[in-house]
Parts: C-alpha cells; sequence; structure tokens
C-alpha cells in the first residue's frame, strides 16, 4: 500500500477489551514455545518467549507445537475500541479473523473483524 491510497474506513459495532498481559512483538528467527491452539480462534496457537506471552497465527511458526522459530514477524498487540468508532484499516488478516486499524488519536492494532461494520 502506498501512501497516496486512501485507507479503508471501518466502524466499531461494539466494544473490544484488551487483554491485561503486556504485547508480545516477535521477530523472524525468534524461539518460542507453542502450546495450546485457541478453542475460540482455531487459527491461533498460544506461544511463550523469554520476553512475553501471546497467541500468534499457526501460520507464522515453523511447526504446530514445542519449541519452534517465528518464520513471521508478528505482533499481539490489540487496540480497544468502543461501539462507534471509527477506524482505518492498515492491514488484513482475514484467515485469522482480524484487521490491524489505527484509532483517531493514531494508535495501531488488532481488531476482531467480528466487531467491526464497513457500514457507517
Amino acid at each position: 500500500m502506498t501512501s497516496t491510497e486512501p485507507l479503508r474506513q471501518v466502524t466499531a459495532r461494539s466494544s473490544h477489551e484488551i487483554p491485561a498481559r503486556t504485547p508480545l512483538r516477535l521477530a523472524s528467527g525468534d524461539r518460542v514455545e507453542a502450546g495450546e491452539r485457541s478453542p475460540d480462534w482455531p487459527e491461533f496457537v498460544f506461544v511463550t518467549a523469554a520476553h512475553g506471552t501471546g497467541w500468534v497465527p499457526a501460520r507464522h511458526l515453523s511447526g504446530p507445537s514445542g519449541s519452534v522459530r517465528v518464520e513471521t514477524p508478528y505482533d499481539t498487540t490489540e487496540l480497544p475500541t468502543a461501539a462507534g468508532d471509527t477506524l482505518e484499516v492498515v492491514a488484513e488478516d482475514l484467515a485469522g479473523g482480524w484487521l490491524w486499524c489505527r484509532n483517531a488519536d493514531g494508535r495501531e492494532g488488532w481488531v476482531p473483524v467480528s466487531s467491526l461494520t464497513t457500514e457507517g
């Protein structure tokens, strides 16, 4: 996406609360311990890294469980929203069911697609 392209806007139709844990930022080549898959988000695996824990799409990891390597950088930051918030879509992970969005204050993070609508 180039800087001249307008970003698609979406509206939060419900609130999204973020988890209490610190976001996990992983780089390619990082080693993590991959654990259970989420029953609610089957694309995601709970990982433990030297600097924290978080949910990561399995396709970003070199294996399904145990000690694995991060294949693609990933940031678990989630963006809190309130119903009615207008957000800009920066990146999409439709396979996982999330959009990376920016709010009016410039804060960015993942928001579940299920809590958003493209209708104003």
